[in-house]
């Protein structure tokens, strides 16, 4: 799995007409399912995130994890993070997970942030959905966690 965190002051995301969902201080999380991934990612990923330090402390030092600062998380499904530009000008998606798994590890890593963080402060798109997502950065503060540090592109 891999994931661009962005902490922001306030994010956003809309489908259509009939759904908006909208976070205040927190985090968006760009989410990406990889055709290799398990369970055991989507779960060590989200105890990652949860638990990851990039709001300030008292001193300015990113030393607060969003359960600290009573923080919301809007989650985002976003299998083009597993686009390979390596040949030609079209992204190829071919690493990315089919859409019944990436659907079902998605939601396994929305179940987990709602354990740790609470039902009421996670809100998430729609997976597959075409959304209208919008982010205002503090900081800015962006980071890229993935759960195949160990793993070399020969093994996926």
């Amino acid at each position: 799995m891999k994931s661009v965190i962005q902490r922001v002051s306030r994010g956003s995301v809309k489908i259509g007409e009939d759904y908006y969902r909208e976070i205040g201080t927190g985090m968006v999380v760009l989410l990406g399912v990889h055709k290799d991934d398990t369970e055991a990612d989507a779960k060590k990923l989200a105890e990652k995130i949860c638990n990851l330090r990039i709001f300030n402390d008292e001193n300015e030092k990113l030393n607060l994890s969003i359960q600290d600062v009573h923080g919301e998380m809007l989650i985002i499904s976003q299998f083009t993070l597993y686009g390979d530009c390596k040949r030609g000008n079209r992204p190829s998606f071919t690493d990315s997970a089919n859409a019944e798994k990436g659907n079902q590890l998605y939601e396994l890593f929305v179940k987990e942030c709602k354990q740790i963080l609470g039902e009421e402060r996670v809100k998430t798109g729609i997976f597959g959905a075409m959304m209208t997502v919008e982010i205002i950065n503090e900081g800015p503060v962006t980071i890229i966690a993935h759960t195949d540090y160990n793993k070399t592109l020969s093994e996926k």
